[in-house]
């Protein structure tokens, strides 16, 4: 497990933070491979190495159906170059849906000389530009009003209509996922505390909070792709540097508004910021999202020795470098010579005892508490003061989500306060696989240690949808994806 440290030099974006950490060594492909089993659009992902004020950083290029979609986050508007020859280096990263809905990621690595033309249309003093895809539509936003910062109006207009995705929806697909645990985890609290704020500024429900489905596609592949990046760097625990947050006025979908936008400046509430200024958006609501939810504490550099370090290019090209660079410290980790390498992990353990909570509201509180990102809620029988019988409830969650956990705890119970204590755990990996049965594909959970299963076991809700579905019982689905498995070891292909 690795500490990494987020240095915010010029602000932060989700783009900007993905690009860093692949930069620092995360595995493209791992991270095209979780996001094409997403039920989102096919993209296209390019790690282009570019020159940042003599800082040479990976910046991502995002292309869907073939339609060349660059970030339109505060970094990104200002194309700095003409058109003339660059040589890049690059990492190309491809999703491809195939008619069985099979996704395949796969990552090529070349050098090469392309030709970038940008043809800009001046419209501000200070090179303001209107872009204009011409493709025949313009949008609204709930969210993702930076789609217009820096005083752009981009028009993307792609001939066919976008859906909206609500954000209750977006979380919903995240909770169905097989995405790793850890990994749903901190996408969950990213996107909850992005609606809460957003949600707050608009007046509505977080739920019901509404992400355009260009800017949807560009959230979900930013926030997951940021905790996939981090899981596959076996990231632990995350310290980040005060944020600066740019000055002067941007252009949104309900008119001029100050740097920085309402929704960032709601989620940068208890950040440190930085007394860095330059003018323009350098921290948009994904970057203030990413560094609220994950953050473990915000300190200057800390102590200790470095591993790798990459850097991650907005596009806009500032009179200073416009990177985000994350620092990595070397492998925590605890060998034993009969055990091998330990892999711990932290997590938060929530308590807090009640004695006037009806069963129906401690029921609705541990859903809640799973929506929430918790990783266990558990319930035990308690005597308090005067024997009065009650309920102590427990909550396991990784340090990301304890705050929103937190706050569902004091808002869906009848509690006064909550206890929250630290601990160390050993987990072992996890992974998914498909058992194919006579009743159909059942998920199975398999439990890893050193590359060997410890333990394997069917996946509940596939197995109950199945045993319903064919008026069997939920034991005979279990013994037939036991068998798939056994036929599965014995040819070798497991």
């Amino acid at each position: 497990m690795r500490t990494l440290y987020l240095d915010c030099i010029s602000g932060i974006a989700g783009d900007m933070t993905l690009s860093a950490l692949v930069d620092a060594g995360a595995d493209a492909a791992y991270i095209v491979h979780h996001l094409s089993s997403l039920p989102i659009d096919a993209f296209t992902m390019e790690f282009v190495s570019v020159d940042r004020r003599g800082i040479t950083a990976k910046w991502l290029k995002l292309s869907f159906d073939n339609d060349v979609h660059e970030h339109d986050h505060g970094h990104d508007h200002h194309h700095s170059h003409d058109a003339h020859t660059h040589g890049h280096n690059h990492v190309h990263v491809h999703s491809h849906t195939h008619e069985h809905g099979h996704n395949h990621g796969h990552v090529h690595h070349d050098s090469h000389d392309h030709t970038h033309s940008h043809h800009h249309h001046d419209h501000h003093s200070h090179d303001e530009y209107d872009h204009h895809h011409d493709h025949a539509h313009s949008h609204h936003h709930s969210y993702h009003d930076h789609h217009t910062h820096d005083e752009h109006d981009h028009h993307h207009d792609h001939g066919h209509h976008h859906e909206h995705r609500k954000a209750s929806d977006i979380i919903e697909m995240i909770e169905q996922s097989s995405l790793p645990e850890r990994v749903k985890a901190r996408s969950l609290a990213i996107f909850h505390l992005i609606a809460e704020a957003e949600g707050k500024i608009h007046g509505m429900n977080p739920a019901d909070v509404h992400f355009h489905e260009v800017g949807a596609m560009d959230s979900i592949l930013d926030i997951i792709g940021v905790c996939l990046a981090l899981e596959s760097l076996d990231v632990s625990r995350i310290i980040v540097s005060p944020v600066p947050t740019g000055t002067g006025r941007l252009r949104m979908a309900h008119g001029l508004y100050p740097i920085p936008a309402p929704a960032t400046a709601e989620l940068l509430r208890g950040v440190p910021l930085s007394p860095f200024t330059a003018k323009g958006e350098l921290t948009t609501p994904t970057g203030a999202g990413i560094v609220k939810a994950l953050a473990a504490e915000f300190a200057t550099l800390p102590a200790g020795t470095i591993d790798r370090i990459g850097y991650g290019a907005g596009t806009k090209n500032f009179e200073h470098p416009n990177v985000v660079r994350a620092v990595l410290y070397k492998q925590e980790q605890e060998q034993d010579q009969r055990q091998g390498t330990l892999s711990k992990e932290t997590v938060i353990v929530l308590e807090a005892q009640v004695d006037d909570s009806t069963g129906e509201r401690l029921g609705y509180a541990m859903e809640r508490l799973f929506e929430a990102g918790a990783l266990d809620v558990y319930y035990t029988p308690v005597y308090m003061k005067k024997n009065r019988p009650g309920v102590l409830i427990s909550v396991l969650c990784y340090p990301p989500t304890a705050e929103l956990c937190e706050d569902t705890l004091l808002a869906e119970t009848s509690t006064f306060g909550v206890r929250r204590s630290e601990w160390t755990r050993r987990a072992l990996d996890r992974q998914w696989i498909e058992a194919e049965t006579k009743y159909g594909m059942i998920r199975v959970k398999q439990a890893l240690e050193g590359g060997r299963i410890i333990r394997q076991s069917p996946e509940y809700e596939d197995a109950a949808q199945a045993a319903r579905a064919f008026c069997v019982s939920l034991e005979t689905v279990y013994n037939e994806v036991y068998l798939s498995i056994g036929r599965l070891e014995a040819k070798g292909e497991n």
